[in-house]
C-alpha cells in the first residue's frame, strides 16, 4: 500500500471528488445511464453520513489531495446480539488505483470504525461475478455460508 494513502470519515467537503467514486460504484453495478438512481437517492444518501441520528457512515481513501476509494458503513440491530451489527455496504476503488491495497485499508478502516462501536460483527455482500473483488474477500473475511434471497417492489 502506498505511503501516502490515509483512511478518514468523509467530511461535507469531500462532495465534489466523493460523487465520481459514487457514480463508478452504481455503474459497476448497472446503475448509470437510464438506470442511474434518482439524484435525490444520492443527495439523502450524502446527507445521513452528517445526521447524527442516522446510523450510515462513509470512509474515504486519501491519495495526497485526492480521493481514490470510498466506503459506506451501517450499524443496526440483531434478534442475536446486544450490540450492534456492521453492514459495509459499498466498497469502491478508482480504477486506475486498483491492486495498491486501498479496498484492504477501507475494510480495515471500516473494522476499526466497528470495534471502536462495539460491534462484533462487519459483513457484506457482493455479486457473485466480482471475482477481482471475492479474492480480496477472502483474504479479510470468512464466507458465512449464507445465501442472500430478496424480492424487489
Amino acid at each position: 500500500m502506498s505511503e501516502n494513502l490515509a483512511i478518514r470519515p468523509v467530511t461535507r467537503l469531500d462532495y465534489e471528488q466523493w460523487l465520481p467514486l459514487w457514480r463508478g460504484y452504481n455503474a459497476f453495478y448497472g446503475r448509470a445511464g437510464e438506470t442511474a438512481l434518482h439524484p435525490d437517492v444520492t443527495q439523502m444518501t450524502w446527507s445521513r453520513f452528517f445526521d447524527a441520528y442516522e446510523p450510515m457512515h462513509a470512509l474515504v481513501a486519501e491519495s495526497g489531495d485526492r480521493l481514490v476509494g470510498l466506503t459506506h458503513y451501517i450499524f443496526h440491530r440483531s434478534t442475536t446480539s446486544i450490540q450492534p451489527n456492521c453492514y459495509l455496504q459499498d466498497l469502491f476503488t478508482d480504477e486506475v488505483e486498483r491492486g495498491r491495497g486501498i479496498g484492504r485499508a477501507l475494510i480495515n478502516g471500516v473494522y476499526e470504525a466497528a470495534k471502536r462501536a462495539g460491534s462484533p460483527r462487519v459483513y457484506w455482500l457482493t455479486h457473485e461475478t466480482n471475482r477481482t473483488a471475492m479474492q480480496l474477500y477472502d483474504r479479510v473475511a470468512e464466507k458465512s455460508g449464507f445465501v442472500m434471497y430478496r424480492k424487489m417492489f
